[in-house]
């Protein structure tokens, strides 16, 4: 669910995942399409489009942006 909703409403979320190789990493990143078994997204660590395995993805946390005060 939080993946379609990143994909519907263009909104980041921060993903653990781990790589084939069984390297963890935590990325930002923006959901673009979503398939059977994986999704497609922006990764803000590689910059870049990626694929990812669904089953590879340990959590997901979608992303709280607050409004900085300026003073």
């Amino acid at each position: 669910m939080k993946l379609v909703n990143s994909m519907k409403y263009r909104e980041p979320l921060d993903m653990i995942y781990i790589a084939n190789n069984g390297v963890i990493s935590k990325r930002r990143v923006k959901v673009i399409q979503i398939e059977e078994g994986t999704f497609r997204a922006y990764c803000h660590l590689r910059k870049s489009t990626r694929i990812f395995k669904i089953d590879n993805v340990l959590a997901l946390v979608p992303v709280i942006q607050t409004e900085s005060m300026v003073i």
